[in-house]
């Protein structure tokens, strides 16, 4: 069982969200908290697999509390929900050690998705959040010589196409009809030779090398 804590100020939402997990057959609900300071408390004695974190919470907000969280030893992987999809929110996030960063307007199954990923190691962003994401690293002045795709092997380039593509690693078996083992394998090797922090990294840097080009009009905002 994947073991779960909600940490939002709203009490209806949490309840929403932990009938919703609840209901899942490898998802457990273990702990609610209101507040950031709550979120960490609980975290510490009750040693969850995932963190579910809002933003703006009274006390302590979202990111202060993933912060201190993820400092801690055998630290979970927190999963930030908003309702605002602001550059502030998304770069602390991702400064703080987040695995992910979802719009509280996903749908219920795209949310027990995020879950399961975010508990296997993979890091998960909304479309809109991850278009910002790359839209912000791709135009930002290069720092030094950036070490390019020939470092990988093909196969790596492949993956980390695939990658950058938004696929899931059992995605990434199957299009390439390989294992999932051997997928993790290589992204490890890929976060090792890029170099890169996480997997929103990684995609980063397939848009940065051009194996995956932005649609038109992805980046305009409205």
């Amino acid at each position: 069982m994947i073991r779960v804590i909600i940490a939002d100020d709203l009490a209806l939402l949490r309840h929403s969200l932990a009938v919703l997990i609840d209901e899942a057959p490898d998802l457990a609900m273990v702990g609610e908290a209101a507040t950031g300071d709550e979120a960490v408390a609980l975290t510490r004695t009750l040693k969850p697999d995932v963190v579910l974190m809002d933003i703006r919470m009274p006390s302590m907000d979202g990111i202060e509390a993933t912060r201190r969280i993820l400092a801690g030893d055998e630290a979970p992987r927190v999963l930030v929900l908003s309702m605002f999809e602001l550059d502030e929110y998304v770069y602390g996030a991702l400064r703080a050690g987040a695995s992910g960063f979802l719009l509280k307007d996903a749908r219920p199954d795209q949310l027990l998705d995020a879950i399961r990923r975010t508990h296997a190691g993979e890091s998960l962003f909304a479309p809109a959040i991850l278009a910002r994401l790359v839209e912000h690293y791709v135009q930002r002045p290069a720092v030094g010589p950036a070490r390019g795709p020939d470092v990988l092997t093909d196969r790596e380039t492949e993956v980390l196409t695939l990658v950058g593509r938004g696929l899931s690693n059992d995605e990434i078996a199957a299009d390439l009809i390989i294992a999932v083992r051997t997928v993790k394998t290589h992204i490890g090797n890929l976060l090792a030779k890029l170099p890169a922090r996480d997997r929103a990294h990684l995609v980063i840097a397939a848009y940065e090398h051009g194996l995956v080009a932005p649609k038109p009009g992805e980046f305009r905002r409205g």
